[in-house]
């Protein structure tokens, strides 16, 4: 098993850290988590749940597409939000990024996400 980095990173915003924005072992790439930064303007988007979750959606789709990849690739994703009680916004916006079949989900409340942003994604992708 080899890892490699081989992809293409120019729709995402730099990493904020030490770590790849994206690793691709066999046909698995494991996309870290994405926050909302307008990768245009490398600013974070406004304090706002619903522009957050379109960012970041929209995001991770242009790395699929730079990949020719597209979201139904997409088999597995974690999305961490400061405030659960978003919900159901989130929820909304979300689906009309997928269509059936959905991927594996888990979405969890957290104390704080990097940049004091309201929502981060991360995914597992799967690329034949």
């Amino acid at each position: 098993m080899s890892k490699s980095v081989n992809l293409n990173f120019n729709s995402l915003p730099a990493a904020v850290g030490p770590y790849s924005q994206a690793v691709k072992i066999n046909n698995l790439i494991f996309l870290s988590g994405q926050i909302p930064i307008d990768v245009k303007t490398g600013l974070l988007i406004e304090n706002n749940i619903e522009k957050q979750t379109h960012q970041v959606l929209i995001n991770i789709r242009n790395f699929l597409k730079d990949n020719n990849l597209d979201m139904n690739a997409i088999i597995k994703t974690n999305v961490y939000v400061k405030d659960i009680t978003d919900f159901p916004k989130i929820n909304e916006i979300y689906a009309s990024y997928f269509r059936a079949p959905y991927p594996a989900r888990a979405l969890v409340e957290v104390s704080r996400l990097p940049k004091d942003v309201l929502i981060e994604i991360e995914c597992v992708i799967a690329a034949d």
